[in-house]
């Protein structure tokens, strides 16, 4: 018995520095808006991996393999040259107007992610409109203890939030509220 007393001690007193040392914790973000228009509508608008062009930071959009899982996109930003972000679809249901998407490339200048996830999703809302909800889950940029603010919890964060935010206020006001 003696020899687990010290063990115990030992182990509380190192508790505070083991948590600590995890490095980050997975972020989640969830944005929606209701449009006017029928869930159909919307869904012919977002529903295509291929084409993002409905949402105003996207210049252009390529990629193969349509909507079939594994698919893949580049987006450029911004403007012809701009920087860009590689993506693969990973589920795809028509029926349900969702899918769901990672990246696969881009970098931390551009959004301050790692292991970056998404899923976009259209749902009919009691008035004949559209509910548009867009969720991800990643990591900060900075994947150390320690991280520069531009690469941070909260930048990363505030990225994305904007990101989602020009999207689904583009939808609106293409639809109307």
């Amino acid at each position: 018995m003696r020899f687990f007393r010290p063990i115990a001690v030992l182990f509380f007193l190192l508790l505070p520095g083991l948590a600590l040392a995890h490095g980050p914790s997975r972020q989640k973000l969830t944005l929606s808006v209701d449009v006017a228009a029928a869930p159909a509508d919307v869904w012919a608008v977002i529903g295509n991996f291929q084409d993002m062009s409905w949402h105003p930071a996207v210049f252009s959009s390529t990629g193969e393999g349509g909507n079939e899982i594994d698919a893949t996109r580049v987006l450029t930003l911004g403007q012809e040259g701009g920087p860009t972000i590689s993506e693969v679809l990973y589920k795809y249901d028509a029926a349900k107007m969702s899918y769901s998407y990672r990246i696969t490339d881009v970098k931390v200048e551009v959004l301050p992610v790692t292991n970056y996830s998404s899923h976009l999703t259209v749902t009919p809302t009691a008035t004949g409109g559209s509910h548009v909800e867009w969720r991800g889950a990643f990591y900060r940029g900075y994947p150390n203890n320690d991280p520069p603010a531009e690469l941070n919890d909260e930048a990363a964060i505030a990225a994305v939030t904007g990101i989602y935010q020009a999207g689904l206020d583009a939808l609106a006001a293409r639809f109307g509220q």
